[in-house]
């Protein structure tokens, strides 16, 4: 299934997920767990529940198993999370882009994992977006074009180690070449200048995260 959009759905309370222009037709869905309620309360067709589901509720099982939904259980006691599993069964379709939707809020530890999952090496083949309630993340090795608005904030964050040689284009402050350290705030709080901005980076891997506000 090469060249299409994967959609994985994860739980949360926030009900706050945008969808426009972010789930193209044609998108395969996957929910991760309590993923599941938030997928049917988007209007989402389920074609994979994956995890323990200890957090869905017996009513989104149900109405996913009406819709024709395949479920792959695991067990409570497991070496990952029900989101990577979900990423892992979306990376075996072998899709161009897979698309994240979760929530903001809930436990810091979860969100945490989840930002650095997403930029692992293990899915550095894709293009990987993640939606967190309002806010956004992209993942950016080599060159990449985002977009967004005029006075929109975003901030470009080097993980899993130092990132060098990054330049920008579309945004207020300019990097010209130069090296993020992973755990500086040197990227913090840039701005968009107009709608797109692009980002290189010679070696590493950067998130830019659109946080939801602006100035």
């Amino acid at each position: 299934m090469q060249g299409h959009t994967v959609v994985v759905v994860a739980g949360g309370t926030s009900s706050q997920s945008p969808l426009d222009g972010i789930v193209p037709a044609g998108a395969t869905v996957i929910a991760a767990d309590g993923g599941i309620d938030r997928a049917l309360t988007l209007g989402l067709r389920i074609d994979l529940a994956i995890g323990d589901f200890d957090s869905a509720s017996a009513n989104g099982i149900e109405a996913a198993e009406t819709q024709g939904a395949r479920f792959d259980r695991h067990p409570a006691e497991k070496d990952a999370t029900d989101l990577e599993l979900a990423l892992d069964a979306a990376l075996a379709l072998r899709p161009d882009r897979i698309v994240v939707i979760g929530d903001g809020g809930g436990r810091l530890d979860h969100l945490l994992s989840a930002c650095l999952l997403l930029a692992a090496d293990t899915y550095a083949a894709v293009t990987l977006d993640a939606y967190f309630g309002v806010a956004a993340l992209h993942v950016i090795r080599g060159s990449r074009t985002i977009t967004g608005t005029a006075g929109e904030l975003v901030s470009l964050i080097p993980v899993h180690g130092r990132a060098e040689g990054v330049t920008t284009s579309g945004l207020a402050y300019p990097l010209l070449g130069e090296a993020l350290e992973a755990g500086s705030s040197r990227g913090v709080s840039n701005v968009f200048a107009g709608s797109e901005a692009t980002v290189t980076v010679e070696r590493g891997v950067i998130v830019a995260v659109r946080p939801g506000e602006s100035l």
